[in-house]
């Protein structure tokens, strides 16, 4: 009797039944993402508040950056950020590697989008460890948020996810 080629095939059926595994990260790697061609440096400068953002720094309330130049396409932030035991301060440089990509520390953010005003801004990391909406003032508007998570979820982000601070 062969009991073990038909074994092998039932397991192979099984195993493809299985539920696919759940990608890494915030967003869908299978997803193209891109960042913004438009990005202008300049205007990206001044304070920006986390508006949405997913995960656990949502816990920590209130928000915010200020990006400073120091040179061209070189920014020094400085602001509040969520640590284990709550807001924290930091301090980092960033500089401008790209349209619309700027390295802050070890990692390469994306600014998926601007409004033409640079009120509000989604920036993510292509790895999908990453994202968060941010606002020149504290609330966003209705339209623009709407707008921001529908860049959220053209670049394979769940915007379902999102909290707003």
């Amino acid at each position: 009797m062969r009991l073990a080629p038909l074994a092998l095939a039932l397991t192979a059926a099984l195993a493809a039944c299985a539920p696919a595994p759940q990608p890494a990260g915030l967003r869908d790697p299978s997803t193209a993402i891109s960042s913004n061609a438009a990005f202008d440096p300049a205007r990206f400068a001044d304070v920006w508040h986390v508006a949405a953002t997913y995960g656990e720094e949502a816990r920590c309330g209130p928000l915010a950056e200020t990006w400073v130049p120091t040179g061209p396409g070189r920014y020094r932030v400085t602001g509040t950020a969520c640590g284990p035991r709550g807001a924290r301060a930091f301090l980092s440089e960033a500089r401008v590697t790209g349209p619309g990509r700027i390295t802050r520390g070890a990692e390469e953010l994306w600014v998926l989008w601007v409004d033409a005003d640079y009120r509000v801004a989604v920036i993510g990391t292509p790895s999908g460890r990453f994202a968060r909406v941010l606002s020149r003032t504290p609330g966003v508007r209705p339209d623009l948020m709407e707008a921001a998570r529908r860049v959220l979820q053209f670049n394979g982000y769940d915007p379902a996810g999102l909290s707003a601070i």
